[in-house]
């Protein structure tokens, strides 16, 4: 649709809006849509399912702020917890340690390495700008907090810089928190009052 000068629709699969369309858009547009139509209709039904299932596996003492869904990918990304033996273990997993540039006596870190696994890298740094909102008080938001708000004044670079910093630390205070070594309070995480009733 964008490529013929047509308006773009979110979810223009969906019967509706989809009937809709077809009143609206050229003949022979409708036709290739038509190819694809069912079978992407069919693909979101299935996803929406499998949704529902991996939320419905997710455990009901998470913080405030992380979502079921996130929680059972991340979860399922990492398999194990008690395979990483300390933090910089399961912070090189993520592919969020800066890089380091060695030169005789000089030490300059660079960019993040991006090594590891990637869909746990996109999962941690949503998960950290839901914490911004939903955690406030967690240390590494309240540590960048002037640049992570609403608002702050800076820099898109720093601002980036600032939430894989504060991802980067959640993945490593997630693992204290599944290998017990420490309690969602004691990492400075609230937790639902719902969910704190359900661990009695």
């Amino acid at each position: 649709m964008v490529n013929h000068g047509c308006e773009p629709h979110s979810q223009w699969w969906k019967l509706r809006l989809f009937t809709r369309l077809k009143k609206e858009l050229p003949g022979w547009l409708v036709e290739r849509l038509e190819v694809s139509q069912p079978v992407i209709l069919l693909l979101d039904e299935k996803i929406k399912a499998l949704t529902v299932q991996l939320q419905a596996e997710a455990p009901t003492n998470v913080p405030r702020g992380m979502g079921a869904l996130t929680t059972v990918v991340i979860g399922r990304e990492i398999a194990d917890w008690h395979r990483f033996k300390n933090r910089r273990q399961i912070a090189s997993y993520t592919g969020m340690c800066p890089g380091e540039y060695s030169s005789g006596g000089s030490r300059v870190q660079g960019s993040v390495t991006k090594h590891g696994n990637p869909r746990l890298r996109s999962n941690l740094v949503e998960l950290a700008w839901r914490l911004v909102r939903f955690q406030p008080t967690y240390p590494p938001v309240t540590k960048w907090k002037k640049v992570l708000t609403k608002g702050a004044q800076a820099t898109g670079a720093a601002r980036k810089k600032a939430i894989v910093a504060v991802a980067r630390q959640l993945a490593v205070d997630l693992w204290r928190l599944h290998t017990g070594r420490m309690t969602a309070q004691q990492l400075g995480l609230s937790v639902p009052e719902r969910s704190v009733q359900g661990e009695q």
